[in-house]
């Protein structure tokens, strides 16, 4: 057993001025920003649409998605605001398997981790560059977040995290919102207290620096649905779950309380096509409950080219080699469809 140090990479400030983003979209990002922040907060009548494939695991693809998404933007613009999902790293409960651009192999087989962190990097900015949207990403390594500190408008704490001291404190440092997503087993006071803590401000040593935050008051709930001891997925968007946790999640306690629902993982089952029936419920509950529609602030998706996944060595042009996904015929009908409700 034995720690290798291979060799020092360069420091993220250092890569972001290797590849910079433009000013002209630097000052874009501005107003984006302020327009996310205006949904959480309440002030802006829309709502989010976090949507994009469960990997972003190869850039032809996922811009030939994003260049849809884009022109499907303009059609939702009075009702939704899309940031587009660009999950470049993937989580994995057992530690092994595809875990995202990052650890893509050279020709040689090997993992050339700076050459993925340009990836990633460089994904991002195509992004952003194609359609003028600007980016979600889970912050799976905080120590990695600074990478693209410049181009996230959104960012997620994942269900394995969302307990993670150093998850918490780096999110209470970050100028955009971070939802916090209940955690695998479900419980609700685990998420709660992860937005207290990234809501207030902080002392911690990170990268080497001493830092302070001010707190981010954007943080807020976003619900996964969660696995049982049984081993089986439940939801947690039901109308009974969310009046439930209006109760506890309220302004006395926290800034600007705000809920976006994952329409996929284990509020489907993994089952991408349940994703429209979720989002529907959703709205329904919103339409019966004034404490839910005061706390919701829109969906998170899952969805890519082709319906469904496939293997990693699959082959399968746009189609998820992780969770599966919505296709884009499906996705398309379906955004439509809730932005009719809207």
């Amino acid at each position: 057993m034995s720690m290798t140090f291979r060799r020092r990479l360069p420091i993220p400030m250092e890569i972001r001025d290797q590849m910079p983003l433009s000013p002209p979209l630097a000052q874009r990002k501005v107003a984006f920003d302020a327009a996310v922040a205006a949904i959480i907060r309440g002030e802006d009548a829309r709502k989010l649409l976090v949507i994009g494939p469960c990997s972003a695991d190869r850039e032809d693809s996922v811009l030939e998605y994003m260049d849809r998404l884009a022109r499907l933007q303009d059609e939702v613009k009075d009702v939704f605001l899309f940031v587009p999902r660009v999950y470049t790293n993937k989580p994995r409960t057992r530690g092994t398997g595809y875990k995202g651009l990052l650890h893509n192999p050279d020709p040689a087989g090997e993992p050339d981790l700076l050459e993925g962190v340009k990836a990633i990097r460089s994904m991002h900015l195509h992004v952003i560059e194609h359609t003028g949207m600007f980016t979600a990403d889970e912050m799976l390594y905080p120590e990695n977040h600074q990478v693209l500190l410049d181009l996230l408008s959104y960012v997620a704490v994942g269900a394995r995290s969302v307990e993670d001291q150093e998850h918490r404190l780096v999110a209470s440092g970050i100028g955009v919102p971070v939802g916090m997503k209940n955690p695998t087993g479900g419980s609700t006071a685990v998420m709660l207290n992860s937005i207290h803590a990234a809501q207030a401000p902080q002392t911690f040593i990170y990268r080497n620096w001493e830092v302070e935050t001010t707190g981010n008051p954007l943080a807020h709930a976003l619900l996964r649905g969660y696995v049982g001891k049984d081993g089986l997925n439940y939801p947690n968007y039901h109308y009974e779950y969310l009046e439930r946790l209006a109760d506890q999640y309220h302004a006395d306690d926290y800034e600007h309380p705000a809920v976006i629902i994952d329409c996929n993982h284990d509020n489907s089952g993994k089952r991408p096509l349940e994703q429209g029936h979720i989002a529907e419920e959703v709205l329904d509950s919103v339409a019966r409950s004034t404490r839910i529609a005061g706390m919701f602030r829109g969906f998170m998706m899952e969805s890519y080219l082709e319906d469904g996944n496939q293997s990693v060595d699959g082959g399968i042009y746009g189609k998820s080699i992780t969770d599966a996904c919505l296709g884009w015929d499906n996705t398309e009908r379906l955004v439509r469809s809730l932005a009719d409700r809207l």
